[in-house]
């Protein structure tokens, strides 16, 4: 017989013990727990209110919003005519904060907002708000009255030589620029205050606004350091979209005229260059030849 196996004479399996649990086979709670009535089992867990977590809720809200304003977008109140038609007074802008932490810079054709470089806004009056007002603009949900901040177009970057004679166009490295898609309506490109030659220093833009008439740009501030230019690190960031009024939602992408060919300089100096590079080598080669023949008569 197979180990394990049973014959039909063997004693019967033990049976299990007769189960004396109550009808139904319900669980008894142990002696105290259950109600006066006897045997309802506890209550679970008693859930918070709303009221409990509101605080909460509204805590992590706001730190949400003071790392987007921090990090990622902040809003900002048009204040001025000077980038008509593309702005207009009373507008709200976002712009972008994050590409600047990854080494992003401003490049041309871009709307930026950027701090007053010195001397920009002296002697303008800034409303002061109250309570209420600066606490939405810490956490980024209104902008800010008290920063004096500029927004303008990025004309030329570091490196670009800018110019615009009366009557001309505004040229960036000897390129003319096309700027009837954005400048305001019936104005000349530089008529109230022609400039340069001007060359823009490393780290540095050159700004104009898009109401050439009504806008005290670079080209009114050329008695500051770096003859009106704005440094780099004083750029908060690129103004990406229009977000208020709703009516006047649109983006801000960079006119067609900032691509066209042979604008950047570095771009402009390469075929040069590869010219010397190539032609180095050839005058040398060509040098020890006649050294060679000279010596061998």
């Amino acid at each position: 017989m197979a180990v394990g196996a049973r014959s039909g004479h063997d004693e019967p399996e033990d049976r299990p013990e007769r189960d004396e649990s109550p009808a139904g086979g319900a669980a008894v709670p142990p002696e105290g727990e259950g109600d006066a009535a006897g045997g309802t089992p506890p209550k679970g867990k008693k859930q918070r209110s709303f009221w409990v977590e509101l605080p909460l809720l509204v805590g992590i809200a706001l730190i949400l919003a003071l790392l987007i304003k921090t990090f990622l977008v902040q809003a900002f109140s048009i204040p001025s005519d000077s980038m008509q038609n593309t702005l207009q007074r009373g507008d709200r802008v976002l712009v972008d904060k994050l590409t600047p932490w990854f080494g992003s810079e401003p490049e041309r054709g871009e709307v930026v907002v950027f701090h007053d470089p010195g001397g920009w806004l002296e002697d303008t009056v800034t409303p002061e708000p109250n309570a209420v007002q600066k606490f939405l603009s810490f956490i980024g949900l209104m902008p800010s009255s008290e920063e004096k901040d500029l927004i303008k177009r990025v004309i030329a970057v570091g490196g670009d030589t800018v110019e615009c004679k009366e009557n001309g166009p505004v040229t960036v490295n000897g390129k003319s620029l096309d700027e009837k898609s954005f400048i305001f309506p019936g104005n000349t490109p530089c008529n109230d205050k022609p400039f340069g030659p001007i060359k823009v220093p490393e780290g540095r833009i050159f700004v104009m606004g898009d109401h050439r008439q009504n806008s005290l740009d670079s080209r009114y501030h050329q008695e500051l350091p770096g003859q009106g230019t704005v440094s780099n690190d004083e750029v908060v960031g690129r103004a990406i979209v229009v977000a208020w009024p709703v009516g006047r939602w649109a983006t801000l992408p960079v006119p067609g005229t900032f691509d066209q060919p042979g604008l950047n300089a570095a771009a402009a100096m390469a075929p040069a260059a590869l010219g010397v590079a190539g032609a180095v080598p050839l005058v040398l080669w060509r040098r020890r030849r006649l050294t060679a023949r000279r010596t061998a008569g």
